[in-house]
């Protein structure tokens, strides 16, 4: 087992610590022994689940579970238009980008429209958003000839072993690179009066120098544009900009990680980083794209693409296949024709909201923050300090899991509940996370100890 600063330790099956069902414990025995040693199993209690439709997770006794937490399945698990595109194009043709075929012809003319704005001119695909992030960077490297990375102190960007290298919430047993270095995450919450966009602009400017200053070229900044793993960090809007300046001013690109945010998440626009009025160099694509079919990218502009184009041949064999390009299409499709971008407006604010109100009797409810259908929840164990709760987070964590409810944690103090339900989650669903929350709050208050 990975040390305690592993990130999702508050969310974590640990041997030993729960009484299991037979059945579970046998179950587990054979995973370890099959699967090895580096596998995690979410919650003390583990889920064994064996169907999926719309919001909701079902195991073998039927019992339903609200799953907020996993974006993948961004439209709902088993999505009636994808699973169809799916079956429909299985059936008629599969095969890779070394043949023509029409389907990711439409699907980068579709993403390539929903930024109108910028100067993306360029889709390329992966299978992961991994392998996104590892790309973006490869073409950052030959654009700039530099090696530098800037992320944020608690960013996950993939498990390649590039990235890696540039994702610190992997632990500290994943060592960073020597050309990466870590600026403070912009935490509001935190910030005791700071203007967050100029503090921002002075990290990224001193991560700059002090590359120079070892010799070394900054290539990219790279952004979840949400900072998931950092918090959930949505606001002000804006405040990313003088950081995009100052890359590029040193001769960097800035590549924005959509992975999480993207794909209407945030109810504002289809990218997070919109809401910040910048222009990213790159675009990196994920989870949500082909809600469960294995497909990811990057845009990028022409740019940052005509070295790289020039010199570096790129194939990736299922990258790009018709049938992931089948699922993202239908991603896209369904977003635009079920109105789910304002949906995910419409029903944040009631998330958002309702679980507000909830501080008014919860202490251990420091803040409550996000955009769209993307929720940060800070607990604390002091208010005037605003110490982070990890202790309270597990239990709430776990506590919801037993009533129905699923979701996860974040955040360098692993103390903000992270909410991300599929984009289909109805009001009446979302009252039901927020009555979940209530009184696991209420019970882990009274489990607390002495």
């Amino acid at each position: 087992m990975k040390s305690t600063t592993d990130l999702n330790m508050v969310n974590a099956y640990i041997p030993g610590r729960a009484d299991l069902a037979p059945a579970t414990g046998a179950m587990i025995e054979r995973r370890d022994a099959l699967l090895g040693p580096a596998y995690r199993l979410m919650y003390e209690h583990p889920l064994h689940i064996v169907r999926g439709e719309g919001v909701w997770l079902i195991d073998p006794q039927g019992r339903r579970y609200l799953d907020v937490y996993n974006n993948v399945t961004s439209l709902g698990h088993c999505h009636p238009a994808v699973t169809e595109a799916i079956c429909t194009q299985v059936r008629t043709l599969a095969t890779n980008t070394r043949y023509l075929h029409d389907t990711i012809l439409e699907l980068a003319e579709r993403l390539l429209a929903s930024v109108p704005e910028t100067r993306l001119a360029h889709l390329m695909l992966t299978c992961t958003g991994s392998e996104a992030n590892d790309l973006a960077y490869r073409i950052a490297k030959v654009r700039t000839g530099g090696t530098g990375v800037i992320v944020t102190d608690t960013a996950y960007h993939g498990i390649t072993d590039a990235v890696s290298k540039f994702s610190p919430s992997l632990g500290t047993t994943v060592d960073l690179g020597a050309h990466v270095r870590l600026v403070p995450a912009p935490r509001l919450y935190h910030a005791a009066g700071e203007d967050l966009g100029e503090r921002f602009t002075r990290d990224v400017e001193a991560a700059i120098a002090d590359l120079r200053r070892h010799g070394i070229q900054p290539a990219a900044l790279i952004v979840d544009t949400l900072f998931t793993s950092d918090g959930i960090l949505p606001e002000p809007a804006g405040f990313m900009r003088g950081a995009v300046d100052a890359i590029k001013r040193a001769g960097g690109l800035f590549i924005a990680d959509e992975v999480q945010p993207g794909f209407g998440r945030t109810g504002e626009h289809m990218w997070g980083f919109q809401r910040h009025g910048v222009m990213p160099d790159i675009v990196t694509l994920g989870k949500p794209m082909g809600n469960g079919q294995p497909i990811a990218g990057l845009l990028a502009t022409a740019d940052a693409l005509e070295e790289f184009g020039r010199h570096s041949r790129y194939f990736n064999t299922f990258a790009g296949n018709t049938v992931s390009c089948a699922a993202a299409l239908a991603v896209l499709k369904t977003i635009e024709q079920e109105g789910l971008v304002p949906h995910a407006a419409r029903i944040g604010d009631v998330l958002r909201d309702g679980i507000a109100d909830l501080a008014s009797r919860h202490e251990g409810i420091g803040d409550v923050r996000g955009a769209g259908l993307f929720v940060g929840v800070e607990l604390v164990s002091d208010r005037g300090t605003r110490t982070p709760d990890r202790w309270l987070t597990s239990q709430v964590v776990n506590r919801m899991r037993d009533k129905g409810v699923l979701l996860s944690a974040c955040a360098m103090g692993h103390n903000v509940l992270k909410i991300r339900p599929p984009l289909v989650l109805t009001a009446d669903q979302a009252g039901m996370v927020i009555e979940a929350l209530d009184a696991a709050l209420t019970e882990a208050r009274s489990a607390m100890p002495a």
